[in-house]
């Protein structure tokens, strides 16, 4: 649905972009990361054929973005971080307008008006004046406004920001029940929104792409090792000392001692390898008490940091 083949853009001597390459499909959500600076904004202008590429490919649905931009346009609906909202407008108005502007008939914009006001959650403000709506309403309109001309491709940069919680939770469902029959690029910072979405990452470090892979892939592939927090009953330095004697494992540390002998612990494996029941196994056969185990999982944004910064200590040598 969407194909990107060695994209770059310049601006004078700066660049913005370098010989990005991905793909996404028939309704897949891709995140898209990065940095502030790192050049999704332009990525995301050039497929919508706000910016022409200095060289490079990018198609929607088969449809060259420079050479068949109309085309595209007709495919594509784009959600820019700051709303191009008219505040002295109806909501209902600036719908018929934006349908206007997107050459659609009276009897096609009423009807999608009210298709996308329903799906949107915006009929019951339809009457308003969008400078008088909430934050939470007036980003349900410019999704409105984007979904207006039922596109296949939806582009969406920065949907959730400035929201409050709950509105981030209606926002959320909402992109979630768009997904399937369009295919969607969701630009964000809220990283636990990626993995909540997104079955796919793409993380984007001074106009260069340097990952494109599954949230859990990301996590599986970056951590060294495998970090587990325990609850064991016994006498303190005896439990330390058996698991640090454990070839397995690399290191213990004592977070804090929950009741009179027993205590949090944090183990991390010498590799990256399920060593839960090894220890569960090994703690018993000593005589201890095993209350509990967590396997610590590595986040999203532990990934995004590591790659980044990973990415500029090999630039800066």
């Amino acid at each position: 649905m969407i194909e990107v083949q060695n994209l770059t853009k310049q601006y004078g001597e700066t660049t913005a972009i370098s010989d990005v390459t991905f793909q996404a499909e028939q309704g897949e959500i891709l995140g898209f990361l990065g940095p502030n600076g790192a050049g999704k904004t332009t990525t995301m202008r050039i497929l919508t054929c706000f910016l022409p590429p200095t060289s490079g490919r990018a198609r929607i649905a088969g449809f060259d973005v420079l050479e068949d931009s109309l085309e595209v346009r007709k495919r594509v609906g784009y959600l820019p971080e700051n709303v191009p909202l008219y505040h002295d407008l109806s909501v209902v108005g600036y719908l018929d307008f934006v349908g206007k502007l997107k050459g659609m008939s009276k009897q096609t914009r009423m009807r999608r008006i009210g298709e996308v006001s329903e799906e949107c959650g915006t009929d019951d403000v339809a009457e308003r004046t969008i400078g008088k709506l909430s934050k939470g309403y007036r980003q349900r309109v410019g999704l409105a406004q984007a979904l207006l001309n039922d596109p296949e491709v939806l582009i969406l940069d920065e949907p959730t920001i400035g929201l409050d919680p709950k509105q981030i939770l209606e926002i959320r469902q909402l992109i979630r029940s768009l997904a399937g029959r369009r295919t969607i690029i969701l630009s964000t910072h809220i990283l636990p929104e990626v993995s909540l979405l997104c079955q796919r990452v793409i993380i984007i470090n001074k106009g260069k792409l340097i990952i494109d892979d599954t949230p859990e892939n990301l996590k599986y592939r970056l951590r060294s090792t495998m970090s587990l927090d325990i609850l064991i009953r016994g006498p303190k330095e005896a439990i330390i000392s058996h698991l640090q004697s454990l070839p397995e494992v690399e290191s213990v540390a004592h977070k804090d001692t929950a009741a009179e002998d027993t205590h949090n612990l944090r183990i991390d494996s010498a590799e990256n390898r399920d060593i839960r029941e090894l220890i569960s196994r090994s703690v018993v056969e000593k005589g201890f008490g095993l209350m509990g185990m967590t396997a610590i999982e590595m986040s999203l944004e532990d990934v995004f940091v590591q790659l980044v910064t990973e990415e500029d200590t090999i630039r800066n040598g």
